[in-house]
C-alpha cells in the first residue's frame, strides 16, 4: 500500500451561499432535523421527484471528479459540486445538516466517510471518496463514488474495484420479498474473500423527502435487518470496505471517521427504489 504521510485537518473556508430562491430542506438553520414519521413505500409522484434530484446529485458528482488530479483541493472539489447543484436549482443536501458547513463530503485515503472539503490538497497516489446529495423538488437523492488521484498503487486500486463490485452485488440481490439483512449478507461475504474489513456502524438508509428517514440498510450480515423489502421503499447501499479493521475514530471536527489501524478505505453509493422485480437505481448519470 501506498506509504503516503497520514491525513491531518486542513483550514474550512466559509459555507458557500445558495440563493433565496432554492427552497432549503427544513433541517437548515436547526440543530437537527425533524424525525421523519412517513412511509418508506413512497408514490409514484415521490420516485418521479426523486429521479430528478438523484440525477443532478450524480452529475454533480462526475462534474467534481473531473478535477480530481494532484495539487487540487478538496475545497475546489466542493466548489464545483456546489455550482453544478445551485445552476441546477437543487440545494446540496449536507449544507447546514447538523451543522454540516460544506456542500458534499470528502473522504481520502484513510477517511471511511464525512471527510469536510478543506484546503487539504489531493497527492498522487490518493483515493478520494466523493459524497452528493442534492434536494430538488422536496426530496433528496444521494450517491458516492471513490475516485484515484494520479498513480495508485494495485491494492488501493483494487480494494476500489471490489467495493464498486459489491455495491453492484448487492443491488442485484434486492427483491420484494427479501429481508434488507441479505444486501449486508452478499457485500460481506463478497468482501471476506479478499481480507477486507466492512464498516458496521455507518451504514444505508431510506431516503426521500427526508435525508435520513430512518430506516437503516447495514452492510454486513446483521440478523436484526428483517424489515422486508416492497416495491415503492427507496433507500441507499452505501459499503465501506477497508483493507484492515473495521473500526474507527472521529476527529475533533466530530464528522471526519478514520479507520483506527489508519489503513484505506473505499465507498460507493447508489440510491434506489425496489420495483415488482428488484431494484432501480435513482442516481444513475
Amino acid at each position: 500500500m501506498s506509504g503516503q504521510s497520514l491525513l491531518v485537518p486542513g483550514t474550512i473556508s466559509p459555507p458557500r451561499s445558495v440563493p433565496a430562491s432554492i427552497p432549503r430542506p427544513e433541517y437548515v438553520g436547526k440543530p437537527a432535523p425533524t424525525p421523519y414519521d412517513g412511509p418508506e413505500v413512497q408514490d409514484a409522484e415521490t420516485v418521479e421527484k426523486m429521479r430528478t434530484a438523484s440525477r443532478i446529485a450524480a452529475r454533480a458528482l462526475y462534474e467534481a471528479a473531473k478535477h480530481i488530479a494532484p495539487g487540487v483541493t478538496t475545497d475546489e472539489l466542493d466548489r464545483v459540486a456546489h455550482a453544478y447543484m445551485i445552476e441546477h436549482g437543487a440545494y446540496p443536501s449536507t449544507l447546514g445538516y447538523r451543522q454540516f458547513p460544506k456542500s458534499l463530503c470528502t473522504s481520502v485515503n484513510e477517511v471511511i466517510c464525512h471527510g469536510i472539503p478543506d484546503s487539504t490538497v489531493l497527492r498522487d497516489g490518493d483515493i478520494v471518496n466523493l459524497d452528493v446529495t442534492a434536494f430538488h423538488d422536496g426530496v433528496h437523492g444521494d450517491t458516492n463514488a471513490t475516485f484515484l488521484c494520479g498513480d495508485v498503487d494495485e491494492e488501493s486500486r483494487l480494494l476500489v474495484e471490489r467495493t464498486q463490485e459489491s455495491l453492484n452485488r448487492a443491488i442485484k440481490a434486492v427483491k420484494p420479498g427479501r429481508q434488507l439483512n441479505v444486501i449486508g449478507r452478499v457485500i460481506e461475504s463478497y468482501a471476506k474473500r479478499f481480507g477486507y474489513g466492512v464498516v458496521r456502524d455507518f451504514t444505508g438508509h431510506g431516503i426521500n423527502t427526508s435525508f435520513h428517514s430512518g430506516l437503516i440498510v447495514p452492510h454486513y450480515d446483521d440478523p436484526r435487518a428483517t424489515t422486508v423489502m416492497r416495491p415503492g421503499m427507496t433507500f441507499t447501499i452505501e459499503p465501506m470496505l477497508t483493507l484492515g479493521t473495521y473500526e474507527w475514530d472521529m476527529w475533533e471536527d466530530g464528522w471526519t471517521v478514520v479507520t483506527k489501524d489508519r489503513k484505506r478505505t473505499a465507498q460507493f453509493e447508489h440510491t434506489l427504489v425496489v420495483t415488482e422485480s428488484g431494484a432501480e437505481v435513482l442516481t444513475l448519470l
